[in-house]
């Protein structure tokens, strides 16, 4: 039977691979990477030397393809996503038909790690239930933006005794504020953090979090809010794309 291996990859820096993941990625046969579109990628770079410096011999093959582009639907985010996924499982289905022979190992090289905000296993689901193909899956867990980001700064992900909370730019918009505790941030787009500068809080905020070009602000958000939307868009206008995660806290009660 074939199989397929998601491999957490780390946040950006190479040497964020774990043992596991070396172990796997010298059992795959094939490497399949998906080209988002960007004129100069520096992921895709970042993949290949990854499979360089890590898989011994040179036995293995990458097959990059273009990624579907997802378009909003102007009636519901979900639409949006659902045509989106239903586009990427039929693009799942016909690389792990051409390209994985029986008995073979394939690979998908996932940012941080498969089990967060990453789609690609719950779309390895739809093709095995199209029915179509049949392959076993396999999960090696990677060190994620959440935990490079509070590395970097130097902090606990929680404080004693309190909960912590990861979401969305998208759900932190529908925040109140006054519950905004310990909130690890992903997927903002629109600098949402802004909207909360008169409550009593502290962000620690990063930029391409463990490459050369990683960005550490942190401090009161109302002292730094306007840096990090600067620092932002001219680092995205530089690069062309940007990854950014930020942990909202507030002082303590």
């Amino acid at each position: 039977m074939k199989k397929i291996l998601v491999i957490g990859i780390g946040a950006g820096n190479p040497e964020h691979i774990t043992v596991q993941a070396i172990k796997a990625l010298n059992r795959a046969a094939v490497f399949f990477i998906l080209d988002k579109g960007y004129a100069d990628d520096e992921l895709l770079r970042l993949r290949r030397e990854i499979c360089e410096r890590y898989i011994e011999g040179d036995a293995y093959r990458l097959v990059q393809v273009q990624d579907p582009r997802r378009e909003d639907d102007p009636v519901s985010y979900q639409n949006g996503i659902e045509h989106w996924h239903e586009q990427r499982a039929a693009l799942f289905e016909r690389l792990i038909a051409d390209e994985v022979k029986a008995g073979e190992t394939g690979g998908f090289l996932v940012w941080g790690d498969p089990g967060l905000y990453d789609s690609t296993l719950r779309i390895l689901d739809r093709v095995l239930a199209r029915g179509n193909e049949v392959f076993d899956v396999e999960v090696i867990p990677g060190i994620t933006s959440v935990q490079t980001l509070v590395a970097q700064h130097g902090i606990p992900l929680n404080r004693i005794g309190e909960p912590i909370q990861i979401t969305t730019g998208r759900r932190l918009a529908q925040a109140s504020g006054d519950d905004i505790d310990n909130v690890v941030v992903m997927l903002d787009a629109h600098c949402t953090f802004e909207r909360f500068v008169a409550q009593d809080l502290y962000i620690y905020w990063g930029a391409y979090l463990g490459t050369e070009d990683e960005v550490l602000i942190s401090g009161p958000l109302r002292d730094v809010s306007e840096r990090i939307r600067q620092t932002r868009e001219a680092a995205r206008a530089r690069k062309g794309w940007i990854m950014d995660t930020y942990l909202l806290r507030r002082h303590m009660r």
